[in-house]
């Protein structure tokens, strides 16, 4: 077998290029974490950039695919819960800068 099929534990390409489809999620995922640490700082208070919601929409849509894919019931039910936030959110913030 493949020492990166191996490494990955997977048994087919498929199935490694779905294991990168979950990485560059969990990637992208991660990245408002840094995006919102960042802007935190610079302001020297907690605060949540536009970018924080549109990484969690980004990502939680890519671990959705990855979750169904891996038919991971658990996982599935926690994205699809997220999506859900992460969209009210950003339809929150729509809607409070239409008013002002």
């Amino acid at each position: 077998m493949n020492p990166l099929l191996e490494f990955f534990r997977v048994t087919h390409w498929g199935e490694f290029w779905w294991v990168i489809v979950g990485l560059l999620g969990q990637l992208s995922f991660s990245m408002r974490f840094i995006v919102q640490w960042i802007r935190s700082e610079r302001e020297r208070k907690s605060v949540i950039p536009l970018a924080f919601w549109y990484f969690s929409i980004g990502g939680g849509v890519i671990l959705l695919a990855y979750a169904i894919h891996r038919r991971d019931p658990v996982f599935i039910l926690g994205q699809s819960a997220g999506l859900f936030i992460y969209a009210r959110n950003l339809w929150l913030i729509h809607v409070a800068s239409r008013a002002t």
